[in-house]
């Protein structure tokens, strides 16, 4: 409500115009139309701004928003945050420093450090309620006199001769609008509906997860998110707020049992499970859970044990499919596709919000020079650059989420088992092992070809362990399955990143273009 009585502005009809439209061109004075006021699209509303742009954003609710992902930032997303001015907007939310994971697997643990120690004391992952976090940066977007917020749901753009040259909305009271500008940034998040004219979306639902918040509990380590690597898929567990924990249960597949019948509630609850009494084993009690269609085995440590089933009967249960889409835009006059809409990745790693407020940075960048939008297939071309320049970030962390994903995941595979198991025992090695990974997992060392030289260490470190202190031909024959399994991961993956942008960005003509003169 604040937004709408406080700071936004209605579009004023120009004379001429039909009912409730802004003539083209400099009727409206609107340099730039964001639709949507999500993380992406509030960052960039702000940054923009700051900037001097005149900025319309156009959101379909601004109340807050109430989501189970989108609640972990990492290190290097924060220093973007930092870059951009907005670091301010975790602060009075409750917000959590996160140092580091816990990573755990059959009875052992291990903890992975955050590589912080050249950074100032203020650099840190933060974890937090989403809602909360958009709205700082909505409230910070909106004290700037340039920019307005708008209730509303954008039904189309517009196009004129191949060039987009606005939006057409229904406003929150169901009039029909349009509105104008130069350039149209579509950030309308994971369920985009107009993000099919500027890509080629190829959108996978690998898993789903189930999201409980754990209340008054502690996690066996402060300030670290935790990772069980349990069957079929890993469950997370990251503190949220001084007062709760979020609980992530990953169930693959594209379906779960409903949750309005109970059904949800019924499984969660169908605790057997069995009590492990083993003193020196920090995960002792196993939870049976009926997610697929016979029941599978999960670790729960049981500092967490009360808290999560009182979760369960409390009800809140939510469910939020994962999904993941290689970035593949069509180059179009007059828009932009950015954040969730315009690239997603499994949300295992948190690093969707660094991936977005690195693009961000990138693209304020790339427009700072530029006086002038209107000129739209100059602006188009120049633009391109915009996808190979955003590559070392957004390939590092979309490829390691994938790679991770399925490398967690449990399976009946031999060769897969010993993948995962190398993994976990690569990353308890510690220093280079555990530091360079999880450099490249918090964004703070976004090299690609460092990510496939740890992950194939990993795949060469599991054929280690099988081979010594005597190989055997099972044990031979299992390896190079491991190795062939990590290629298999690893390569469809990089292929969809596209090859030449991820590893030779310098060979790609678009980066060398100089931003277009505008007479």
């Amino acid at each position: 409500k604040r937004f709408e009585t406080g700071y936004s502005r209605e579009i004023k009809t120009q004379t001429g115009a039909g009912k409730g439209e802004c003539s083209p061109g400099n009727g409206s004075g609107d340099d730039v139309i964001i639709v949507g006021a999500g993380v992406a699209g509030a960052a960039l509303a702000y940054t923009l701004g700051k900037d001097g742009r005149r900025v319309h954003v156009i959101e379909r609710d601004l109340t807050e928003p109430d989501r189970i992902v989108g609640e972990l930032l990492q290190p290097g997303g924060y220093l973007k945050l930092v870059e951009l001015g907005l670091q301010d907007c975790v602060e009075d939310i409750d917000a959590q420093r996160v140092l580091g994971y816990a990573l755990f697997k059959d009875g052992r643990n291990t903890k992975l450090s955050y590589p912080l120690g050249k950074f100032q004391a203020d650099v840190s992952g933060r974890s937090f309620h989403n809602g909360r976090f958009i709205q700082r940066m909505r409230e910070k977007a909106a004290t700037l006199p340039n920019v307005k917020l708008e209730q509303g749901t954008v039904t189309s753009l517009l196009e004129e001769k191949g060039t987009i040259i606005g939006v057409q909305y229904k406003t929150k009271d169901g009039e029909e609008l349009r509105a104008y500008a130069p350039l149209t940034i579509v950030c309308d998040g994971c369920f985009s509906n107009l993000r099919r004219s500027l890509c080629n979306p190829k959108v996978d639902v690998p898993s789903c997860f189930v999201g409980l918040v754990l209340e008054n509990c502690e996690l066996p380590f402060s300030n670290h998110g935790h990772v069980i690597l349990a069957d079929p898929s890993p469950i997370l567990f990251y503190p949220i707020s001084s007062t709760e924990v979020r609980c992530l249960v990953d169930v693959p597949g594209k379906k779960v049992p409903s949750v309005a019948n109970g059904e949800m509630a019924n499984h969660l609850k169908t605790v057997v499970a069995q009590q492990v009494s083993c003193i020196d084993c920090p995960l002792q009690t196993l939870f049976y859970h009926g997610l697929m269609e016979e029941s599978v085995l999960f670790q729960v440590p049981p500092e967490l044990r009360d808290a999560f089933i009182a979760a369960v009967d409390k009800g809140n249960i939510r469910t939020m499919p994962n999904r993941s889409m290689p970035a593949d835009p069509h180059p179009t006059p007059g828009a932009l596709l950015m954040g969730d809409a315009f690239n997603m990745r499994h949300p295992l790693t948190g690093g969707g919000m660094t991936v977005a407020l690195s693009d961000i940075v990138v693209l304020r960048d790339l427009l700072r020079p530029l006086h002038n939008l209107h000129d739209a297939a100059s602006l188009t071309s120049y633009l391109e650059s915009f996808y190979t320049l955003r590559k070392p970030v957004a390939s590092t962390i979309n490829t390691l989420a994938g790679a991770l994903y399925k490398v967690f995941s449990g399976s009946p595979d031999e060769a897969r088992k010993e993948m995962r198991q190398a993994c976990f025992d690569y990353l308890s090695l510690g220093g280079v092992f555990s530091t360079g990974p999880v450099a490249l997992l918090s964004g703070l060392n976004p090299r690609p070809l460092s990510l496939v030289l740890h992950f194939f260490s990993v795949a060469i470190y599991g054929v280690g362990r099988l081979l010594l202190p005597f190989p055997s031909f099972q044990r031979m024959w299992i390896g190079a399955r491991l190795i062939w399994s990590a290629s298999g991961i690893i390569f469809p993956i990089i292929k969809a990143e596209g090859v030449r942008q991820m590893f030779f960005p310098a060979t790609v003509p678009a980066v060398y273009r100089a931003p277009p003169v505008v007479n």
